[in-house]
Order: C-alpha cells, then structure tokens, then sequence
C-alpha cells in the first residue's frame, strides 16, 4: 500500500533505506502457510457480507424490529467502506503483520457480541464493530500478498482470494441457512471465532513481513466527513417514515446536515497532501459516469440480496437451507458473466457494450423480480434470479476496467478504490432504501387484508410485522391474504429499483469507449463481488497487472520473440537457458530438468548450442557464460525488460514517468528472466522442433 501518492498534492517523503524484496529469506513452505492465514482473514470477511441475508428472517422473528432489518446490513457495509483507506495508510506506517492482527481481534469481539446481542440495536451496533475489523480483514490480507510474495507470482496468489471471494459468495447464503436451520442464528457469527482464532495463531508463528515503512499524512478529517455524510443521507433513508415521519425535524434535519457536510469535506479534499477522495478525479468525465453507474449497481444488487431471503422465506415457505439454495443461481449468473466480460474486454480492447448490457439485463432483471409470487415454481424464481445476476456481473467487473483505463498513472490506485468506494455507498443506500419501502408498504398492507376478520388470541397486524413466523399461527384464509402483503411489499422494492437502473443504461450511453491499454487486466472476484472498496496504490496495481500480463506472454513463447527483437540466431531454450545462467551464474543441465517441465533433450540441446557458439563453458557439470555470452545475455535482458515496459503503454513512455514504475519493471524482469514462470515451451515440443 501507499507506494506513491494516491492524488493531486505534495508526495509524502519516503527513507532512503534500502527496500526489502518481496518474498526474500522466505521459504516456499513458509509463505504458503501464511498464505492459507490471509486467506483466512479474507474469508471471515468475506462470508459476513453473505451469511447474514438468510437468517435475516429468523433474526426479526427472535428479536423484533422488522424497520430496522436494513442496518443489520448497512451497519457492516458502512463501517467496514469508512475504514478501508484508514487501515491501508496505518498499515503502511505501522508494519502491516501488527494491524492485520488487531483487524482480526476487532473483527472476533463484534462476532461475539453480535452472538450475544439481545435486541435489535445491540446488533446494529455489534454488526459496526465487526465490519471495522472486516475492512481491515480485506485491505490488509491483499496488501501483505504484495510484502511476502514477489511481483511475478502476486497474480497467481491474488486470484486464490478472488476465488475465496467467490467461493464464499455461494457458501454463505447455504451457511447461514444451515445454521439456522440446524443450530441457531447465532451461530452466523459464533463461527467466526474458531477460524479467526486459527488464523491469528498462524499469523503470529510465520508470517515475517519485511520491515517496510512508508509515511503518511492521513487524511483523517476527510475520511470522518465523508462517512459522516453517508451515514447522515442513510439514516434519513432508513428512519423516514418507518421511526420517524418524512416531515419530522428529525429527518429533515439529517438530510439538511448530509448537504451541508460536503462543503468541508469538499474544503479539507483541496487541502489534504493525500485526499481520500481525490476531487480531480471528477473532472474525469469517465470517473463520475462509472462511479453514479456503480452507485446503481450497488444499490439494486445488496438491496435485493437483502429482501430476497425474506421473500423466499415468509412467502414460499421455504427453509432457511433451501432460500441459501435458491439464491445460488443469483451468484452464478453474476460470477459467470463478470469473470467472462472482464476476460472479453482485456483480450479484445472493447468494453462499452457491456455497461449497456448488463443495465439493460439488470433492468429486465428487476422486472422480472417484481413478477414473484407465492405460487411462482422454483424453475421460474431461478431462471429470474439469474437473469438479474447475470446483468449485474456484466457491468461490475468491467467498470473497474475502465476506470483504470481513463486516469494517469499517479491516481490509478485511489480511482480503482474510488470506483469501488461509490458502489460500496449504493449498497448501503439500497439496503436503507429497499427496507423503507417495505416496512412502510408492509404495515398498511396487512391491516387491510386482516380487516372484519377475527384474530387468533395474542396476533395483532403489528405483531405479524414484528415476527414473520406468527403468520403460521393464521388460518388458511387469514394466512394467504397476509402472504400477499409481504409479498407484494418486497416485490415492489424492486419495481422502485427500475428507474435508477434505466437512468444508469442511459449513463452507460455517454461512456467514451478510449484505446485500452495493454496493462489494464480483468480485476479479481473480491474486487467485483465485494461490498467493500479495495484500497490499493498505483504501484501495487501496476505489480498485478504487469505479473499476469507477464506470466500470460510467458505462455506465448516470450523466448522466440526476445530472441527475434535481439537479432540473436538462438533456439527458445538457448536463450532461457543463457538468461537462466545470467541470473543464478550457472546452471546444471540434468539438475535443470528435473526442476522444470522442459524436456532433458530440450534442455541438453539449448546448453550445446551455447557451446558451439561460444556463449557458454563447461566447469564441471556445470554450464557458465563466456565473456561473449554475457554481453549477449546482457541484450536479451534489456529486450525482455523493453517487452515488459511497453505492456504499461501511455504510463510508461510519459515524460515525467514515475521512478517506482521503473523499479517495478526492472525488478519484475530479474525474477522473470530464465525462471520457471517463463519455460521456453510449456510443454509444447513445437518451439523447440529443430533441437536434436
């Protein structure tokens, strides 16, 4: 984190101290076991922001407080959004391993208590809690990845949390609903406590982070201004109508305080040396498109995770376990598309029709969700639940593509936290605003359906509201009118969720589809499915962008074209070899290919060639550069660092091009070059055909 200043302003000053590689004095073992740690840590995260959504139900009917269903969502999701910057920057000045820990500790004791939590409020608060832990569970797993894991294996080791991510995604809602079904509601966040426990034990024995300090002048007043302002606009959406009346000083009051709000937290943002949100970035027409379509995005898709377990629950009468079940094709769909369309654009260059299919998608989505009923069969409530994920997987993965692809390099890192930041902040709104609509529609409605009709002893209309289980208690005739009630009131929810939906297919018109450039890559699933921005700096972005663009031309015979641009008459496997020995200063042939997947022949064959030419001697059974050799290895080297840097396109031939991009560069091809992340075939014989 923090390795350049992530906005407009004076740089903070770094020591002169010499930088620790990544991943040096660690063991293969070691790192893997720290690792599994963070993933860990990234599953605790991870799984609180789904498991909850199906044993919301069942939480109202214990506790009370159907009006206040939302802030057990909104709570986690705008506490653990206001901390994510605070946690990387204090990372970055304190030594990362300390924080993560602490993240942890905080994130077990809102566990806990929201295990013991007695009321509604208790919960909401607990749930706060845990979701300032659970920022810094997110922010911290994937920056530690970038201090024991060296640049050309970060890739690989990003996209097992990406894949936690979206594993947990489809877990969750089939854990909560087991838990409920089968132990309590509780237990949703008692199981936190044993693989939190784990995870900090593991951490504290063998995770060794290179001591690394990079100072900061936190933006401190800007980070409690804008979740202030958030908070604020939220809780007027919440609390209107259901608490309070819309009219009430009370609401006004907090609408009036969110305005007024942005004019210091405009102020302190011209100010700050390192801005939370940076205000140039909205001079970016690109920027502000992309961040009010993924306000809708987030809005639509947590608001409606939120309401649909309640649908299938109290409406169909289904099981905790089977409501998990039914939200599965929801998850597919957006993983399918979001993984597909971020592969498409970064392979073909061209990402404006996908924000305008999937808003589109998402709309039909929406209307379809508005068409549910009691009596609708599973096929159909899945086939719709699809269709609405698989919009919404079109357009999340892709905007923050082209976020990437519209700023300069000094605020890649903040304009990718940024793009996630505003659909972090439609989430929280979409929740508050879903759980208005229904409580304020779901009272009236069941009024209305129990009217002239006597009720069984201890059932009122308000007790009915509290605790979705009393309507058990109904006879049948009784019963299926206030099903309609609750049905009608979540499925109009979504009706309400159309026009911003269509506002942003309009928006996504506008876009200005621009060259994409070569080192802008398809985002992981935590960055996508996350409700939670990524904090990450442009460094740290470059590092994963260039590590798989780096790993993915070491599949297409790198060695052939190096080879080619040098003027070098070589075979794949001579060079790499002769890189190979550059590097580590000789090398063993038959050791050599029991390391690798390259064939001895190959191998026998590549180390021939360098003596026929002269480029290499025996001393032994080893195989060392002549003084030839070494010019010629020399060349090779600064072709591959060349390839390299013309991947980071516009960012990295700018005059005033940043000097940790140059490191990163060469620092990325030392470990590349001649490595067994770049074999000279894969396993192919074909590059290599006319070795003996």
């Amino acid at each position: 984190m923090g390795q350049d200043t992530p906005g407009p302003g004076p740089g903070p000053t770094v020591a002169a101290a010499p930088t620790p590689v990544p991943g040096e004095g660690q063991t293969r073992r070691g790192v893997g076991v720290a690792i599994g740690a963070l993933l860990l840590g990234m599953l605790l995260a991870a799984l609180d922001q789904t498991i909850v959504s199906t044993a919301l139900p069942t939480i109202v009917s214990d506790l009370g407080g159907l009006e206040h269903l939302s802030w057990v969502v909104t709570a986690y999701i705008l506490a653990s959004t206001a901390a994510t910057p605070l946690w990387g920057k204090l990372g970055d000045q304190y030594g990362r391993k300390k924080l993560f820990q602490t993240a942890i500790v905080i994130f077990l004791i809102g566990s806990a208590l929201c295990g013991l939590a007695r009321n509604m409020p208790e919960l909401i608060g607990f749930r706060a809690l845990q979701g300032l832990g659970g920022g810094g569970l997110m922010v911290l797993s994937m920056a530690i990845v970038g201090d024991i894991v060296p640049p050309r294996d970060r890739g690989r080791y990003q996209g097992l949390f990406g894949a936690v991510f979206g594993g947990s995604s489809v877990l969750g809602p089939l854990l909560g609903g087991l838990f409920v079904d089968n132990l309590s509601w509780r237990w949703v966040f008692y199981v936190n406590l044993p693989i939190g426990v784990v995870a900090l034990a593991v951490i504290a024995a063998v995770l060794h982070i290179p001591a690394r300090r990079t100072p900061h002048r936190i933006d401190y007043l800007g980070t409690f201004l804008i979740a202030s302002v958030a908070t604020c606009l939220v809780l007027m959406t919440s609390l209107g109508g259901t608490t309070y009346p819309w009219a009430s000083w009370q609401i006004i009051g907090l609408g009036v305080l969110g305005v007024l709000l942005v004019v210091p937290f405009v102020l302190v943002e011209h100010r700050a040396a390192e801005p939370v949100l940076p205000l140039g970035l909205f001079r970016i027409r690109t920027f502000w498109l992309c961040s009010v379509i993924g306000f809708v995005v987030g809005f639509a898709m947590f608001g409606s995770m939120t309401y649909l377990p309640t649908f299938l629950q109290v409406v169909q009468g289904v099981s905790p376990t089977l409501s998990g079940v039914h939200m599965l094709p929801m998850v597919a769909g957006m993983l399918i598309s979001s993984t597909g369309s971020g592969q498409i654009v970064s392979r073909t260059g061209r990402y404006k029709v996908f924000p305008i299919a999937g808003t589109a998608v998402m709309t039909i989505g929406l209307l379809l969700l508005h068409q549910l009923t009691p009596t609708v069969s599973a096929t159909e409530t899945s086939l719709y639940f699809f269709v609405f994920g698989f919009g919404l997987g079109l357009v999340m993965q892709v905007l923050v593509l082209i976020v990437q692809n519209s700023v300069a390099y000094e605020n890649l890192g903040v304009a990718t936290s940024g793009a996630t930041f505003f659909r972090s902040i439609g989430a929280s709104f979409g929740v508050s605003v879903f759980g208005t609509i229904f409580a304020n529609s779901l009272g009236p409605r069941i009024t209305d359906a129990l009217a002239g009709t006597p009720l069984p002893p201890g059932v009122t209309p308000g007790s009915l509201q509290a605790d979705p289980r009393a309507v058990d208690r109904l006879p049948p005739a009784q019963r299926t009118g206030v099903l309609d009630a609750y049905s009608v009131s979540i499925t109009d929810v979504f009706l309400y969720a159309v026009p911003p939906a269509l506002a942003a297919f309009a928006l996504a018109w506008l876009l200005k589809e621009q060259p994409l450039r070569g080192s802008v890559t398809a985002p992981d699933t935590s960055e996508v499915l996350s409700s939670n921005p990524v904090e990450r700096s442009s460094h740290e972005e470059c590092a994963r962008a260039l590590s798989v663009l780096g790993s993915r031309e070491g599949r297409r015979r790198v060695y052939e074209k190096i080879t080619e641009r040098a003027g070098l008459d070589l075979h794949p496997a001579a060079s790499w070899m002769m890189l190979r020995i550059h590097r580590d200063g000789h090398v063993e042939p038959s050791l050599l290919a029991e390391r690798v997947d390259v064939p001895l022949r190959v191998i026998t064959g590549g180390a021939r060639q360098l003596e026929e030419r002269g480029l290499a001697e025996r001393e032994g059974l080893r195989l060392v550069l002549t003084e030839v050799g070494l010019r010629q290895a020399d060349t090779l080297f600064a072709v591959r660092e060349e390839m390299l840097a013309e991947l980071l396109g516009d960012w990295w031939t700018a005059e005033d091009r940043p000097h940790d991009l140059v490191a990163l560069v060469r620092e990325l091809n030392r470990e590349l070059c001649g490595s067994d992340a770049e074999q000279p075939h894969n396993g192919d014989m074909r590059s290599d055909h006319r070795l003996p």
